[in-house]
């Protein structure tokens, strides 16, 4: 049973990137809040759903445990780990990024 999600600093500031570049470049305050808003649904949505969903389809990350969420009105995800009863939250990407080999490159 999970008892907590948490977000890595990594993941923290890959959203705040996110939110910040919708804001700036599209002039959209509305669309920014829209995707920090599903943000923290689909967070919430791990405390239920962590451990059923499928691990990574990259056989490397898979091997390590990795997990996908996808957010469920927009185009980013969440790649996540399971430690113990605790969920971490460690990448946020948008999800025609190359985020596999991305996020390979920062945890190998």
């Amino acid at each position: 049973m999970i008892s907590e999600v948490r977000m890595t600093r990594l993941a923290q500031s890959q959203l705040s990137q996110y939110i910040g570049y919708i804001r700036r470049q599209f002039r959209n305050p509305q669309a920014a809040k829209a995707v920090a808003q599903d943000a923290r649904e689909t967070k919430a949505a791990l405390l239920q759903s962590a451990e059923s969903l499928q691990l990574c389809p990259d056989p490397d990350l898979r091997a390590m445990g990795y997990r996908v969420i996808r957010f469920r009105r927009h185009r980013y995800l969440f790649i996540y780990s399971i430690r113990e009863d605790i969920v971490y939250i460690e990448a946020t990407y948008h999800e025609l990024q190359d985020y596999e080999n991305t996020f390979k490159n920062e945890v190998l």
